[in-house]
């Protein structure tokens, strides 16, 4: 098997639903400009809230890997 190296970077994904629709945006948005995307690991879970505590949205922090081809 070739050595591969692969680079991760860091997203943070929102949805007024839910926090699998706020890291399935994440991971979609990410695919539409990286290729060989290969992992994603949510890291961080949390909430925008108003001013009255009430949720405005979920968020997800997720961590992407995707194949290095830099030379």
């Amino acid at each position: 098997m070739a050595e591969s190296v692969y680079k991760v970077i860091e997203l943070i994904g929102t949805s007024k639903d839910s926090w699998e629709k706020a890291a399935s945006a994440a991971v979609s948005r990410a695919g539409k400009s990286l290729r060989n995307l290969r992992v994603a690991e949510v890291v961080q879970l949390d909430l925008q809230l108003d001013a009255k505590g009430k949720v405005e949205a979920y968020r997800a922090k997720v961590k992407v890997s995707f194949k290095f081809e830099g030379s």
